[in-house]
């Protein structure tokens, strides 16, 4: 069992619910020891979403437990949701751990999402803590798929930033953008570091969509429960990304000066367990020659 005391239902737009745990100082879900859950998703803060109309809902991400996928079903159920699609929004395994609380409805993904967990299902399902069984999808796309939700339409889009088979939502009638990993605050976490001047440029075609505020599964909650962020985080995770592609931060500046333009200008915030982040950013850019 994993524990979901912390588990907070945030609702930052009408019929749009966010399911975010962390951020909770001194608290670990699965073990002291080093692990995914505790390290990555738990100590930055996470959160699923989910789109409710009616009897029917999109959930965006399974969450980080089986326990947490639960929890979100069960909310959604006291709502009256009898019919849930899930759509993932990339392979990783803090947004994929509950895929089975839903394998009775429509799993869908991008292609190259479910090659990527075909090809790391070992690994996931082995992994600490193990994701097992995992769920893989039944309905892929490649460029984009629309969804009814109601009388609701939610866009999926593929974008290749953060991961190469990064999905987003878009529901065009509230200007609001579900954007999964492609931007966090305070930074975005590079995980395809020979790929990171393609997440740059990718990063420029969704900061060109018709949107009013951004919902990433990383950030505050505070600011995700009063609406979410402006566009202006994209330009914040653009502009880090490309400075380290410029060399800097390399002088071992710590990230709170790295970035403190941007926090100064409330387009992010700062959270210090993304200073690890930062030095695992740099590292990783390192080892890839850029």
């Amino acid at each position: 069992m994993t524990d979901t005391s912390t588990l907070r239902i945030l609702e930052p737009a009408s019929g749009v619910f966010a399911y975010y745990d962390g951020r909770v100082p001194g608290v670990r879900l699965h073990s002291a020891a080093a692990n995914w859950l505790d390290d990555g998703a738990y100590s930055l803060g996470i959160a699923s979403y989910a789109v409710a109309n009616g009897r029917e809902a999109i959930v965006f991400d399974s969450h980080i437990s089986i326990d947490h996928a639960r929890a979100v079903r069960n909310h959604l159920e006291g709502l009256g949701v009898t019919r849930f699609t899930l759509v993932l929004s990339h392979w990783h395994d803090d947004h994929v751990a509950g895929n089975a609380v839903f394998a009775d409805g429509p799993i869908v993904a991008h292609r190259l999402t479910r090659n990527a967990l075909t090809a790391n299902r070992d690994k996931l399902e082995n992994g600490d803590p193990p994701i097992r069984p995992l769920v893989l999808p039944t309905e892929i796309f490649d460029d984009g798929l629309t969804f009814s939700v109601g009388d609701r339409t939610v866009e999926a889009m593929h974008f290749a930033i953060h991961s190469a088979d990064g999905v987003v939502l878009r529901l065009a009638d509230v200007g609001l953008l579900l954007a999964g990993d492609v931007v966090e605050d305070t930074i975005t976490y590079i995980s395809e570091a020979e790929q990171t001047p393609k997440h740059v440029a990718e990063l420029g075609r969704l900061a060109a969509l018709p949107f009013r505020r951004i919902l990433p599964a990383h950030g505050a909650p505070e600011r995700i429960a009063a609406g979410g962020y402006d566009s202006r985080i994209i330009t914040a995770n653009r502009d880090y990304l490309r400075r380290l592609l410029a060399g800097e931060g390399r002088d071992g500046t710590p990230l709170s000066t790295f970035v403190a333009d941007d926090v100064a200008a409330g387009r992010i915030g700062y959270f210090e367990p993304y200073e690890a982040i930062h030095q695992a950013n740099l590292k990783a850019l390192a080892a890839a020659g850029l």
